[in-house]
């Protein structure tokens, strides 16, 4: 029997407390429209940080990631829980193909358009191999002790940005604090949807706490709303047209790479959290997040890539449900299209943001390391050990390479090396558990020398 497109959904009938949501189960609109709140939220941060350091529009960024996160859902079925932000993987070949100093918009933007729709176009050319061929070759690659590693390396590479972000001053750094213990309060003392909504709930209280404090008491930085009252209801983004050129596109193109070994780590984290196998799967999110870069580039957006910090939201409410991500989405156009609501969550201090990002970063790495937990993985054998803390430590520093013009990054520079190593250290045949099956992988380890 042909398969079905589109998964078959069924109502949650479980305890919020005591057991998670699958992906294919709804809650009613009322809690999803909460939940896909709390994910617009997560990824609003840093879908609005990748543009301004590229000198890109972030409403323009804002309004295409929804589209894109809500074609994502139709191109998987609804498979694949996941949140398409901009890429933080183009900012160096960016910066190199356009000369763009950092501030302001950017002058050659068209230039960076152009190298980043062919990188789509290639992302999506791999998605349909794989759709094509399976997922073996890509996974005999990445076994569990690389995956594992890559899912670390993004939380822990993440982790000194965020830290810098939040430490200008004492008062920041004592308001991330604060951001934090409200969020972790929430987790651990409170229970049904309320802890579900940890994030969100402990913005708006984190958020409170820091206007009394700045606004009122006069302790720091004070929110400025004068932006609310001047932005327009409804407005519509500025649009670019790309410009193709060779150079740019060398530089930009084979960042194509590194989204697939950011997203395959994404996606063992997920599989890992659910439970649920959807490697069968991998090759349309593939497809769909090298489209949805495509398009969004045509207009004048960022490149795209499934999201870190919405996983982070996951691993936390253990709510996998993929309806939630369209009702995100519609968020992200609503952001877009809306100036004064943009301009009022623009107000959220960086002191907040960067507290919320500490907590998720945390949990992303901790799902890299449910992924050893949950297939096995033996350190007691040299192979893995060299693999996964070597890999680590590079991540973590930020240790790039480049080739030519073109910059690898911390994260990219890490994966290479713990797939290479993997390769050269490893021969052994390896079983990934997700939880519901199994998946053949190669990941060899060499007997330790007592």
């Amino acid at each position: 029997m042909k398969e079905r497109w589109f998964v078959r959904w069924r109502p949650y009938r479980g305890n919020l407390e005591k057991t998670p949501v699958a992906m294919n189960e709804y809650l009613p609109v009322g809690q999803s429209m909460v939940l896909g709140a709390q994910h617009a939220f997560a990824m609003f941060g840093a879908t609005i940080l990748a543009p301004l350091l590229m000198g890109f529009d972030p409403s323009l960024t804002m309004l295409i990631t929804g589209i894109g996160t809500i074609l994502f859902f139709l191109i998987t079925g609804g498979h694949v829980p996941s949140y398409l932000g901009s890429s933080f993987a183009f900012i160096g070949a960016v910066a190199a193909a356009t000369g763009y100093a950092g501030a302001g918009s950017n002058p050659n933007i068209a230039l960076a358009l152009g190298g980043t729709i062919v990188c789509g176009v290639l992302y999506a050319i791999v998605g349909l191999m794989v759709m094509r061929t399976g997922t073996q070759w890509i996974e005999k690659l990445m076994p569990p002790v690389v995956t594992g590693t890559i899912v670390m390396i993004i939380g822990l590479n993440l982790a000194p940005v965020t830290i810098k972000s939040v430490s200008a001053n004492n008062f920041d750094a004592w308001m991330a604090l604060v951001t934090i213990l409200c969020i972790g309060t929430i987790a651990v003392f409170t229970r049904g949807m309320i802890r579900r909504l940890l994030l969100l709930i402990g913005l708006v209280m984190s958020y409170a706490i820091y206007f009394v404090c700045a606004n009122v008491m006069g302790l720091g930085k004070p929110i400025d709303f004068n932006a609310i009252s001047n932005a327009a209801w409804f407005g519509l983004p500025a649009f670019h047209q790309p410009v193709f050129q060779l150079n740019a596109i060398l530089l930009i193109a084979p960042v194509f790479i590194i989204l697939i070994a950011e997203n395959l780590g994404h996606f063992k984290a997920v599989s890992a959290m659910t439970g649920q196998n959807i490697s069968p799967y991998m090759g349309r999110a593939f497809f769909a997040d090298g489209l949805c870069t495509t398009l969004s580039a045509s207009v004048g957006g960022t490149g795209m890539t499934t999201y870190a910090e919405n996983i982070g939201v996951m691993a936390a409410t253990k709510i996998y449900s993929t309806v939630v991500f369209v009702i995100a989405g519609v968020f992200a156009i609503l952001l877009g299209l809306s100036p004064k609501f943009g301009s009022l969550i623009s107000t959220i201090p960086v002191a907040i943001l960067g507290g919320a990002s500490i907590v998720v970063f945390g949990l992303i790495t901790i799902a890299g390391a449910r992924i050893w937990i949950s297939n096995q993985v033996d350190f007691s054998k040299n192979g893995n050990m060299i693999v996964a803390a070597i890999a680590l430590i590079m991540g973590a520093g930020n240790y790039s390479l480049h080739i030519g013009n073109f910059d690898l990054g911390g994260i990219g520079t890490a994966t290479f090396a713990a797939i290479l190593m993997n390769l050269v250290f490893n021969r052994e045949t390896r079983t990934l558990k997700t939880g519901s099956g199994t998946t053949p992988l190669t990941s060899p380890a060499m007997p330790v020398k007592e």
